[in-house]
């Protein structure tokens, strides 16, 4: 896979997919509404540069619940995130329950045009979206 870094930060890390044409968002640690909502349009802006129409969100390595960016996440991100081209979203699990308790709690906000796919492990997440 051919990942070519375009913003690593203490919370995340966006890589663009030459290969696969899509951005590629780790994030790690602990999260709080200011780190979701700067990662997010971070990972708004980077899809938009790159204009691609797919993004593997892999919370993997998520520590933390993050539930009071959720309602901002569905009702003004996703769809931004549309507006600007998305097409399909996989979405990877983090271990942790009140990290995935968050994700769930994101995607009943979220409304829009877009395929979101949830995933428990990057494998099966990356698969699908090739298949998109």
């Amino acid at each position: 896979m051919a990942l070519q870094t375009l913003l690593e930060e203490p919370h995340i890390t966006i890589a663009y997919d030459h290969e696969n044409e899509w951005i590629h968002a780790d994030w790690h640690g602990n999260q709080d509404l200011a780190s979701v909502q700067h990662g997010a349009l971070q990972i708004l802006r980077l899809m938009q540069l790159h204009r691609t129409h797919k993004v593997l969100n892999d919370n993997t390595r998520v520590t933390s619940m993050w539930s009071e960016a959720a309602e901002w996440g569905g009702k003004e991100w996703f769809p931004a995130m549309a507006a600007a081209g998305l097409e399909y979203f996989a979405w990877v699990y983090s271990t942790n329950v009140y990290s995935r308790l968050s994700t769930d709690l994101t995607l009943q906000f979220t409304v829009g045009k877009s395929v979101i796919a949830t995933f428990d492990d990057i494998e099966t997440a990356k698969a699908w979206l090739i298949q998109m």
